[in-house]
């Protein structure tokens, strides 16, 4: 039997503080009824022998001492389906397209788990976004965490949606499925998500999930759980391979703080909660692959950095968690290239498990490490221009000055709608590293700059 009290002790910001209840449960779903009747949802947050708090998802405005509390004796459940995908849902799993609620094959507990270790699959099976920066240098593979930091005012969102739209495996005909959950996101930015889903029909294999910045700050929190809880079951019951994308973390951990504040808990770093890496290792962790299972979950977390700070509390936990990063760089979107990966920063731990012979091409790795090493030169030379001239810069400097002009042009620059397969990304470096002299290209061994460098392939044909 489900008691009704009268208990309340204090309302502040989104949290409601109950006090005289029976025991209850971490996490128990709360309805709140308002004395004109309105019902308001809840979970709770904190419970001891003297008092519970309970976190509301719909605002407290309204709620008063005369407003009565109910305990559900249950925590918060998705209705899992196979036809959430083409769907686009709010931040708790409501319908926002306009049509009928999902009829459920399952309802399962929003919080899940880590992947256990010892049941963990290696990840080795490479991914194909079609960007050349993170397939060519910076590989994507099935079952991995690979954030991407970025700044305000950056295309992140931009080279989300691409990513959504060209992911995929080679050569493989499994099913494939991506869940995009964006937190605290304007209705324009909202409109652009579901527009661009809808206009180039990667809609049909994604489920959305959008929390927008005027919602409550309380089901953000809940967010990224819905959209991992789908993707677990697409994943593990349904056998599919899900690609998990995640924006915006930094208004994720935002609204940690914000609840932290409004519990009074003693702030860590910057204000942000004690917890916040073991509450965000409690998404992250639910990416990989479980041995015995067909299905994967991927997973892409975005997140602005403020003032492009790589050691904010958000950033640094991230790192530690994550497999790698992927660096949207201001310097490059400042000169008009899109997308705006900067590669020397980036980095993905697991790309030797993805790429070479059987799942890429044998160049591959040694392709990536000469484009990456010429490129870092390149970089600094212009940094020694600045200072003495070009015209007093030696000739290898001036040619690896010309490198680093060539491959942000060539190699990194290239349109929002160009999907280029790892062929095309390996040809367009070696014609890059064509330019330079072969005694440089110090990263490739004799056979494969026999068998892949234009100029011997040039040879071989004539």
């Amino acid at each position: 039997m489900v008691k009704e009290y009268r208990t309340i002790a204090e309302v502040s910001g989104p949290l409601v503080f109950v006090e005289k209840t029976d025991p209850v449960g971490y996490a128990e779903l709360v309805e709140i009824v308002l004395p004109g009747g309105e019902k308001r949802r809840g979970q709770v947050l904190d419970t001891s022998h003297d008092l519970v708090v309970v976190q509301i998802f719909e605002g407290t405005a309204g709620i008063s001492r005369a407003s009565s509390v109910k305990f559900l004796g249950e925590t918060i459940r998705l209705n899992v389906a196979q036809d959430m995908l083409g769907r686009v849902l709010s931040g708790s799993a409501d319908p926002i397209d306009g049509g009928p609620r999902i009829i459920p094959e399952d309802r399962r507990e929003i919080v899940g788990a880590a992947i256990n270790p010892f049941s963990r699959a290696h990840p080795s099976e490479f991914i194909q976004t079609g960007i050349s920066t993170l397939d060519g240098m910076n590989t994507l593979v099935r079952g991995q965490k690979l954030p991407l930091f970025s700044g305000a005012g950056l295309p992140h969102n931009e080279v989300a949606l691409q990513i959504a739209r060209q992911a995929k495996v080679p050569g493989s005909v499994e099913p494939f499925a991506v869940v995009f959950a964006a937190m605290g996101i304007t209705h324009e930015e909202a409109g652009q998500f579901m527009d661009d889903f809808e206009r180039t029909g990667a809609l049909k294999r994604a489920a959305l999930f959008l929390n927008l910045a005027d919602d409550p700050a309380v089901e953000r929190l809940i967010t990224p759980r819905m959209a991992l809880t789908a993707a677990e079951f697409l994943a593990f019951d349904l056998g599919m391979h899900v690609l998990v994308i995640l924006t915006d973390m930094t208004n994720y951990a935002e609204s940690l703080r914000q609840i932290g504040a409004a519990r009074e808990e003693v702030p860590g770093r910057r204000g942000y909660p004690g917890y916040m890496y073991t509450d965000l290792a409690m998404i992250y962790e639910r990416a990989g692959r479980i041995q015995g299972k067909n299905g994967s979950i991927t997973q892409i977390p975005i997140m602005a950095i403020p003032d492009d700070d790589w050691t904010h509390p958000i950033a640094d936990l991230t790192g530690y968690i994550t497999e790698g990063q992927i660096s949207i760089e201001r310097e490059l979107h400042r000169k008009g290239i899109y997308p705006p990966i900067n590669p020397l920063p980036s980095l993905s731990r697991l790309m030797d498990a993805g790429i070479g012979a059987g799942r890429t091409r044998e160049d591959h790795k040694a392709v990536s490490d000469q484009m990456y090493a010429a490129y870092a030169e390149g970089r600094d030379a212009r940094g020694l221009m600045a200072i003495v001239g070009k015209e007093a810069l030696a000739d290898r400097d001036r040619r690896l000055l010309e490198f680093a002009d060539r491959f942000e042009n060539e190699f990194i620059r290239q349109g929002p709608e160009e999907d280029r397969d790892i062929e095309t990304t390996l040809e367009i470096g070696w014609d890059l590293l064509a330019t330079l002299d072969e005694a440089w290209l110090t990263k490739i061994d004799r056979r494969t700059l026999d068998a892949y460098h234009p100029a011997h392939r040039e040879k071989a044909a004539a």
